[in-house]
């Protein structure tokens, strides 16, 4: 199989839009699991369910976000500010989800490996954006110089 960049950004955008769909069935039926998963054990069920649709709202935003940002690549803008917003609200979006999942331990120990998985998560994107930002400016530095 020829893989090309092309390919690759495709791939991604399926990915996407696979992520998307598990997210929508997940935001549908959030309140069915939420009650299966703690059925024992009292009103505990509503916590999961604040956490799911609070944390849903910035899954929504990173994937648009990253909708975007695989467009511009695509189009090959890649260096290009527009790119670094986006990565710095990816990064953003991370961190909030690893929030609302640390406070989520106080009734579901479990989220504490969510938390810290998306704390990481956040730091990953934040360097790219940060590698991308200095990129950017060394593209300009050498745009002035030819």
């Amino acid at each position: 199989m020829n893989w090309n960049r092309n390919k690759s950004v495709a791939l991604s955008r399926v990915c996407l839009i696979v992520f998307a769909a598990m997210l929508l069935c997940l935001d549908a039926g959030a309140y069915w699991f939420s009650r299966w998963f703690f059925s024992a054990e009292g009103s505990r069920w509503v916590f999961l369910m604040i956490t799911v649709y609070s944390a849903s709202i910035f899954a929504w935003i990173c994937l648009y976000m990253l909708w975007r940002l695989t467009g511009n690549i695509r189009k090959g803008e890649v260096f290009v500010r527009e790119n670094v917003t986006y990565l710095r609200a990816v990064s953003w979006c991370c961190a909030a989800v690893g929030v609302i999942c640390l406070a989520s331990v106080l009734y579901y120990l479990s989220f504490a490996f969510v938390a810290i998985a998306a704390g990481f998560m956040s730091l990953i994107v934040r360097i790219v954006k940060n590698v991308f930002d200095e990129a950017i400016g060394m593209k300009s530095e050498l745009d002035l110089t030819v």
